[in-house]
């Protein structure tokens, strides 16, 4: 049984409700209009995002971090030790941890399962690569149009996953 959102972002298609489709790209639509004007909305101004990864630097982490600062989000990108040997402790410690210090958390490069734990006692969303591309709302940037580059559009599915988290 899935997490509730507010624990867990959704990260598999299966999980990708037609509804949750439709509601993000009709945010996402709503931010390519908003760029397009030259007026993005600060929307998470003051929030403060963590980006956990156990990877260098990479596309994926830049996408994150420029479609979150875009909206006026602060992003604190950690290096993480954890995995999955591990002890839970260990684990319930850093997730309660990353809980009082971020308000979402994107966690890339890292074992599915651990991101589960994490998820599971950080009382906070946190995402499993959800700014990699082999991410199911990574493909909702294609039925966004040709309007703006996939690239921009890939930033806008990914604005509307986080305020919709967040927001």
């Amino acid at each position: 049984m899935p997490l509730s959102p507010k624990t867990r972002a959704p990260d598999a298609a299966a999980q990708l409700s037609p509804l949750k489709v439709a509601s993000l790209l009709c945010h996402a639509r709503l931010l390519q209009r908003a760029a397009l004007a030259g007026n993005t909305p600060r929307l998470l101004s003051g929030k403060n995002l963590g980006l956990l990864c156990q990877t260098q630097p990479d596309e994926a982490q830049a996408l994150f971090r420029s479609a979150a600062e875009e909206l006026g989000a602060r992003v604190a990108v950690m290096r993480s030790d954890l995995s999955l040997a591990s002890e839970a402790q260990e684990v319930q410690n850093t997730a309660r941890m990353l809980g009082r210090l971020y308000e979402a958390v994107e966690c890339q490069g890292m074992p599915r399962e651990l991101v589960e734990r994490i998820g599971q006692h950080a009382g906070i969303p946190v995402f499993d690569g959800a700014a990699m591309k082999d991410h199911p709302a990574d493909r909702l940037a294609e039925l966004l149009g040709d309007r703006t580059p996939l690239a921009d559009n890939r930033r806008f599915v990914l604005q509307a996953l986080l305020l919709e988290a967040i927001g």
